[in-house]
């Protein structure tokens, strides 16, 4: 499950979404433009894909980059189109990094950035964007806390103006606090508290990273959250809020040369601090399977749920790859080797879903779920689902799987070049999680070369339901109030030569 918390007093919200691959092949999909007017020029690129014979040598995005003297790293994607922009700051700092005790803390203080600087008072900051045209939001992820503005070129070095102030020039109304920390609660009693999937996905995530950040969510725990201080607040921001510990991504039309002196004006004259490295506790091993059952009145479909952890792309990113191609052959649309299987063929349930989240500083994730028919039972469809992955191990995938997967993930890197926030989003997330600009733009020739031995590799592994030693899973059924079965208490552990290597 991946969770972003958006502030500026929305409604944070979940990712329910769970049938993804890497957040980076996710944003070049999300930055897809729907259209049936696709140029010449993009045809011959998808043949090319479809073909296999391009060597996808080239840049997708030709990004550049410079780094200031106090240590904030900047990424400019020219985009000559149109006279816009998008301006982020993206934070090396989010839930992860948060105190023992001080869970929400990350989202609170997002939420504070639009309180006002000694320049700029309490909704100034949402004022002038909106009075220049633009939209602006910011989001918090277990990784990173990011902000950004969409504007008109013309209008950039008001928006850096902007952002340099509040990196370092925040005054935290005590008021303001106070009445903003009920904002935060609010959100998470309509995400969480109010809806049995958020506190479902909740307790999954905390059950697969036992004593790591990442159990804890992005938006806090409730009693956490309700003790959150102004004096929390202050700390974290003071800890963790500098140029050094900071990204500049610009996408649109300008160029490094332009957007450098502008940098330096705006950005160059905030002093580096001293920020913490991150040094997070490891996930101790699991010798055995976890299972949540969760009955709630307002269920009416039932839900059945898997999650791994797996190596992200900064751990391992050969296997990160391969996990990417592998999540699209089993996940990706309906003619994908679950929704086939389960929803088509054997009409165990009406959708089904695989996904790999891989960019993230520590581990990732892969989720398979689906949702069971009337009369088919959580535990038939379970079962089916694990026959998928043994099929996956015992026979492998077919070349047509192979280059079908690859071609959708290439088209979607050509194609994600027809947006400004895509690119930048893009840039943002990877280079937040330890990956580099080259990570992005050999994209196509990185996903081109994964094999189908290393997806067997990784599937073997990884994902073996019959070798449960090598990498314990979480399985969670979520159930209405008045369904029982089987697996509502755990089932007897497997037999040693079970769990043999």
């Amino acid at each position: 499950m991946v969770i972003y918390i958006i502030g500026m007093r929305r409604i944070a919200y979940i990712a329910l979404s769970i049938f993804i691959v890497t957040v980076l092949a996710a944003a070049f999909n999300l930055a897809i433009q729907k259209r049936s007017d696709v140029t010449a020029a993009h045809t011959d690129e998808l043949k090319k894909a479809a073909t296999g014979k391009a060597p996808y040598d080239e840049k997708i995005f030709g990004a550049e980059s410079f780094t200031l003297p106090n240590g904030m790293k900047a990424v400019v994607i020219p985009a000559h189109r149109a006279p816009v922009v998008t301006h982020m700051v993206w934070y090396k700092v989010g839930a992860a990094d948060e105190p023992r005790g001080k869970s929400g803390i990350a989202h609170f203080v997002e939420h504070l950035m639009f309180k006002g600087t000694d320049a700029y008072p309490v909704g100034e900051f949402s004022r002038i964007v909106r009075q220049l045209g633009g939209n602006h939001n910011a989001m918090t992820g277990q990784d990173f806390t990011a902000y950004h503005q969409s504007v008109a070129k013309e209008h950039l070095e008001t928006m850096m103006r902007l952002e340099a102030d509040r990196m370092r020039g925040l005054i935290f109304p005590p008021d303001d606090v106070d009445s903003e920390r009920l904002v935060v609660i609010e959100e998470r009693r309509q995400v969480t508290e109010n809806d049995p999937r958020g506190y479902f996905f909740e307790q999954m995530n905390a059950a697969l990273f036992v004593n790591h950040p990442y159990q804890h969510p992005t938006i806090g725990w409730l009693h956490e959250v309700e003790a959150l201080s102004r004096d929390d607040a202050i700390a974290f921001y003071n800890t963790h809020y500098a140029p050094n510990n900071a990204i500049l991504v610009v996408a649109g039309d300008i160029t490094a040369e332009e957007l450098y002196p502008m940098a330096m004006a705006i950005y160059g004259d905030i002093p580096a601090r001293a920020v913490p490295e991150r040094n997070w506790t490891a996930v101790p091993p699991l010798l055995g399977t976890q299972r949540l059952v969760l009955h709630h009145d307002s269920i009416r479909q039932p839900l059945v749920r898997r999650a791994y952890r797996v190596p992200s792309a900064r751990q391992d990113k050969d296997d990160s790859l391969a996990l990417t191609v592998l999540a699209s052959i089993l996940g990706d649309g309906m003619n994908a080797r679950f929704y086939r299987s389960l929803v088509i063929e054997q009409r165990l349930a009406s959708s089904a879903g695989f996904g790999y989240g891989g960019t993230a500083w520590d581990d990732g994730r892969v989720v398979m779920s689906a949702t069971p028919l009337e009369g088919i039972s959580p535990e038939a469809v379970e079962a089916a689902m694990e026959e998928e992955l043994r099929s996956l191990i015992r026979d492998g995938i077919t070349d047509e799987e192979l280059q079908s997967a690859r071609t959708r993930l290439i088209d979607a890197a050509i194609f994600s070049r027809d947006s400004l926030t895509g690119p930048a989003m893009i840039f943002g997330y990877t280079l937040v999680t330890g990956g580099t600009i080259d990570d992005v733009e050999y994209w196509q020739r990185d996903i081109a070369g994964v094999t189908a031995s290393q997806i067997h590799d990784v599937a073997a592994r990884y994902l073996d339901p019959d070798n449960m030693k090598r990498r314990p899973y979480v399985t969670g059924y979520l159930l209405p109030a008045n369904q029982s079965g089987a697996q509502d208490t755990p089932p007897p552990a497997p037999a040693p030569e079970e769990q043999a290597e």
